[in-house]
């Protein structure tokens, strides 16, 4: 089955990202339902290879992270392809990605190396943007490239299976695996 480690969103901001959406002038939007920030995409594994990841995961035991965001932006360099509102890369998100990385590799997973970029996707472009649908995206991010967007604390790593078929994929959660007392600064 096809699955991915994400952070569900907290619905204040759930409902603030659907509200920057709505003002979108082009690309398809991704579902409110699966917006979340991916932690490792898992691609196709058997249960029992699930299983294997399951026990890692089970002891997880971090501090619950913030998730705090910087921005709108878009992948895909001089061909965006998606647009995103970006995740403050923090100190204890860092570290939660690398014990991710480091639980799939104890469970036998290869995941492709590459740099991690906490972001919620918003849009999918497919095709290539136009010369007017570019200048579209620039006046939109132009507007609310800045927005504020509520930050939440994280409360668990959700285990998650895409079914892909007709239109969006449908995500489904298979498990959660709470974190720890968050960490405190003092205060």
């Amino acid at each position: 089955m096809r699955c991915f480690l994400a952070i569900a969103l907290a619905d204040e901001t759930r409902a603030a990202l659907e509200r920057l959406q709505a003002d979108l002038p082009l690309g398809r939007e991704v579902p409110a339902e699966n917006l979340h920030l991916t932690l490792a995409f898992l691609d196709d594994r058997s249960v029992a290879e699930l299983e294997a990841l399951h026990d890692g995961l089970e002891a997880l035991r971090l501090p619950a992270p913030r998730i705090e965001f910087a921005g709108l932006g878009v992948f895909g360099g001089k061909r965006p392809s998606s647009l995103h509102a970006a995740v403050a890369a923090s100190a204890e998100l860092r570290a939660l990605h690398a014990r991710i990385r480091g639980l799939a590799a104890v469970a036998g997973f290869a995941l492709p190396r590459e740099r991690f970029h906490p972001h919620v996707t918003l849009a999918r472009f497919s095709g290539g943007l136009t010369t007017q649908d570019e200048m579209r995206l620039a006046r939109y991010l132009g507007r609310f490239g800045s927005a504020s967007v509520p930050g939440f604390t994280a409360s668990a790593v959700t285990l998650f299976r895409s079914t892909l078929g007709r239109g969006a994929p449908v995500y489904d959660p298979l498990s959660d695996y709470p974190f720890g007392p968050a960490a405190t600064d003092g205060a």
